[in-house]
C-alpha cells in the first residue's frame, strides 16, 4: 500500500512538472543562495595586499546579475515606485511557497512595493522546503521577493519570521536573527487597541500534517497539480484584460468536508489561544483569508499568496483588514520572445555582414 501511494506521488510529481515545465528562469542553487549573501560595501577600496580568506569565494558560475544581488529595490527612487501607497503598524503575510511555480511572487513584490509597516510577520510557509526536495525551482522573482524582505528588515521594520510545515527546518533557529530577520516559533503581538493576539502558523493544530504524514504530502502533489491549472487559466484571464481569481480556491471551498475542515481548525485555534491568555490568534496554512469571531476570540487568518493573494494589515488606529492584491499597480514589462530575440539578432549580423 505504501509502495502504491509513494508510486502514485511520483507520478503526479513527474505530470505537475511536465504541466509547470522548467525555463530558462530557472536559477542554479548557488545563483539562489547568493540572495541571501549580505551585500558588499559599494564604495569599499580594496587592500593592498589582501589577507587569505578563511573560506573559498562564492562560484564564479554564478551569473553576474545574480552575484552582484539584483535587488529591485535598490534602483533610483522614482515618485511612482518607490513611495509607498499605504503604511500600516503591522502586516501579516503566509503561505508564499517560494520555490514553487503557483507562487504569485510578481504580485507579492508589487505588494511589498506599495506598503510598509513598523512589523511585518512571515507567518510560515515561506519558502516551500517540500518541493525543493523534489525538483529545483527557484526563478529570479523569488530571489527578488528575498532581497526585498531582507531590505526592509535592514531600513528598520521589525520582520518576524514564524516557520511553517513547509518550512518547518527554521523552527530550530527560534530566537535568531538572519539578514535582520528574526525567526520565532511563535510571537504575540498587542494591537494598537491593547488586544494581545497570537501568531502562530497553524500546521500544529492539523491532524493530518501530524499524524498522516504520508496523506499530507499525497495531498500536497496533487494540490500541486491543482495549482498548475489554475496558473494557465488566470493567464488566459489576464489575456482577456480580467483581474486574477482563483480557480483552485473556489473548488476547494465547493468540497463540503474541506468546509467542515477549516471551521474545526479555527475552532481549535482560538481554544489554543484563550489558553494562552490572547484575545485572538493571528495564522495561515489553510489558505482561507478571514476576520471573524469564534467562540468569543478574534481569529484571523491572512490568507495565502498563491490562490487568494491575500494579507492581514493593522491600521496605525488598531483596526484588523485583510486586503487583497489582485491587480498590479506597476506591471512588469512583457517578456521579449525568443523568436524576437532571434529576428534582431538575425538582422543586426545582417547589418554587420553589409
Amino acid at each position: 500500500m505504501v509502495q502504491a501511494i509513494r508510486s502514485a506521488r511520483g507520478r503526479l510529481s513527474h505530470i505537475a512538472q511536465r504541466l509547470l515545465g522548467k525555463g530558462d528562469a530557472t536559477l542554479p542553487l548557488t545563483a539562489a543562495l547568493a540572495a541571501f549573501m549580505p551585500p558588499a560595501p559599494a564604495l569599499a577600496p580594496p587592500p593592498a595586499s589582501p589577507p587569505a580568506a578563511p573560506f573559498p569565494p562564492f562560484p564564479s558560475s554564478v551569473p553576474q546579475s545574480v552575484n552582484a544581488q539584483r535587488d529591485v529595490t535598490d534602483e533610483p527612487p522614482t515618485a511612482s515606485t518607490d513611495t509607498p501607497t499605504h503604511r500600516y503598524r503591522a502586516i501579516w503575510i503566509s503561505d508564499i511557497h517560494l520555490g514553487t511555480a503557483g507562487c504569485q511572487a510578481t504580485y507579492l513584490l508589487d505588494f511589498l512595493k506599495h506598503n510598509e509597516s513598523d512589523q511585518l510577520y512571515l507567518v510560515g510557509d515561506i519558502i516551500d522546503g517540500w518541493q525543493l526536495k523534489r525538483g529545483w525551482y527557484w526563478p529570479q522573482s523569488h530571489n527578488d521577493v528575498v532581497q526585498k524582505l531582507l531590505r526592509k528588515a535592514r531600513k528598520g521594520t521589525e520582520v518576524i519570521f514564524v516557520p511553517g510545515n513547509h518550512d518547518e527546518v527554521a523552527r530550530q533557529f527560534d530566537g535568531m536573527a538572519f539578514g535582520d530577520i528574526v525567526v520565532r516559533e511563535d510571537a504575540i503581538h498587542v494591537t494598537a487597541t491593547g488586544r494581545r493576539l497570537w501568531v502562530v502558523h497553524g500546521d500544529l493544530f492539523d491532524g493530518v500534517v501530524q499524524h498522516a504524514r504520508w496523506l499530507a504530502y499525497l495531498g500536497d502533489s496533487l494540490y500541486t497539480l491543482i495549482l498548475a491549472v489554475n496558473r494557465h487559466f488566470n493567464r488566459v484571464r489576464t489575456r482577456l484584460g480580467f483581474d486574477y481569481w482563483s480557480l483552485s480556491q473556489y473548488l476547494k471551498h465547493q468540497v463540503k468536508n474541506a468546509v467542515s475542515y477549516i471551521n474545526s481548525f479555527e475552532h481549535a485555534m482560538v481554544e489554543e489561544a484563550r489558553r494562552r491568555g490572547c484575545d485572538g490568534v493571528v495564522c495561515g496554512h489553510i489558505h482561507k483569508a478571514e476576520i471573524r469571531e469564534v467562540d468569543g476570540q478574534l481569529y484571523c487568518n491572512d490568507g495565502d499568496w498563491v490562490e487568494s493573494l491575500s494579507a492581514l494589515v493593522e491600521t496605525m488606529e488598531g483596526e484588523l483588514r485583510i486586503v487583497y492584491w489582485t491587480t498590479l499597480l506597476d506591471p512588469p514589462a512583457p517578456p521579449t520572445s525568443r523568436i524576437g530575440r532571434r529576428r534582431r539578432t538575425a538582422t543586426t549580423a545582417t547589418a554587420v555582414a553589409g
